[in-house]
């Protein structure tokens, strides 16, 4: 009796559900393959022009399944389909730029091949700028799919909605948090454990921009905790380790925090302090 009860109400519950979802896998295999197309070429190089172009429109085709999922709306679905592949020439060249920046950044990257293929930091980038693609042309529901998918696998969360501009520079990103309305300018640097996060209000005080604005040639060392869309950090500035943030710098600021050390006597530390891993 109780499982009927239960498998009523979860029927009724599904019933109720107005938003349409894609497949998950068949998402991820498009943004793992779409991806490996165009930056990793062990296959691809031994690809004939005509098989790299048949190639490229099997993932037109692949991912217009996935929109029409969401939407339902054939004409829809191909003129959405169409943008963004337009915009793949230019997104393309703005990953280029954010490979170029880690290379030239990280004294651990040996070539342009080993950021491409190795880089976590990279490949979460380069899933925010495809999303961010969808965002802008209002697909709902796909690009936070990708963006999830992508945070899984790196332990890095940009929002798709974030705005970032181009030569962004991800060093390892492990705990990575990057908000809907954050504004990232041009040749910004990020170290792991930083969150680009807003101030705890209520759902009714919600306000459209709430998260910071970091401007061009900012780099936010790890730990680092900015909050609030009325936050804005200054070009050319420096924010340091475990710093916390609710307003503004000025632009060639440095911020940073202050460690103490004390020096303890030679009698034994607290039994509380006595532990072993």
């Amino acid at each position: 009796m109780v499982t009927s009860n239960f498998i009523q109400c979860l029927y009724n519950q599904h019933q109720q559900a107005t938003t349409a979802f894609p497949d998950k896998e068949l998402a991820q295999e498009f943004i793992d393959g779409f991806f490996e197309f165009l930056f990793i070429p062990q296959k691809q190089k031994r690809m004939s022009q005509y098989e790299l172009t048949k190639e490229f429109e099997s993932y037109k085709s692949h991912l217009s399944a996935l929109i029409y999922d969401v939407n339902a709306d054939g004409e829809q679905t191909q003129s959405v389909t169409d943008l963004f592949f337009e915009n793949i020439p230019a997104i393309y060249d703005l990953l280029l730029k954010d490979a170029e920046a880690i290379l030239q950044s990280d004294p651990a990257a040996k070539t342009i091949e080993e950021v491409l293929m190795a880089y976590p930091g990279f490949y979460a980038t380069a899933v925010y700028r495809f999303s961010h693609q969808l965002v802008l042309l209002g697909v709902k529901i796909l690009p936070r799919i990708f963006s999830e998918y992508a945070h899984s696998k790196t332990g890095i969360d940009i929002h798709p909605g974030a705005e970032i501009g181009s030569s962004f520079f991800i060093d390892h990103g492990t705990g990575i948090v990057i908000g809907e309305t954050t504004h990232i300018g041009n040749n910004v640097k990020i170290y792991q454990g930083v969150t680009l996060g807003a101030l705890s209000v209520s759902k009714i005080q919600v306000k459209p921009k709430r998260h910071p604005s970091i401007e061009d040639n900012v780099i936010i060392y790890s730990g680092a905790t900015i909050l609030g869309g009325d936050t804005v950090i200054g070009h050319d500035s420096v924010i340091g380790g475990n710093v916390w943030l609710t307003n503004s710098v000025l632009p060639y600021s440095i911020v940073y925090h202050k460690s103490e050390v004390s020096i303890r006597d030679n009698n034994p530390l607290p039994e509380a302090l006595n532990f072993v891993i």
